[in-house]
């Protein structure tokens, strides 16, 4: 297998990788979803491989990554892939705690 399937075949599994997480962000309620944030590069919050090699150093960047899942899934979204009603009322929901 020469180079570029191997490329072909990382991204195809990294697009069904991504998938997976964006379809169970569908299924996320905001009132009972399970947060967490850790610190992480922000070009590649879920750490696969997403970021560019050609991307210049000063890019390589390390910020907060919120993340959810429903309780009973073992599946973390990353909250820029979750639908903008869920993750707006995540935010809400977590602005709303700390000041508690």
């Amino acid at each position: 297998m020469n180079n570029t399937s191997n490329i072909s075949t990382d991204h195809l599994r990294r697009e069904q990788w991504l998938a997976i997480r964006k379809e169970a962000g569908l299924k996320i309620d905001a009132d009972t979803a399970e947060v967490f944030w850790c610190h992480g590069q922000i070009f590649d919050p879920y750490g696969i491989g997403l970021i560019d090699p050609d991307l210049p150093e000063d890019y390589h960047q390390i910020g907060l990554d919120f993340f959810a899942r429903s309780p009973e899934s073992d599946i973390w979204v990353w909250f820029g892939d979750l639908p903008d009603a869920v993750r707006d009322a995540l935010w809400a929901k977590l602005d709303r705690g700390s000041r508690d």
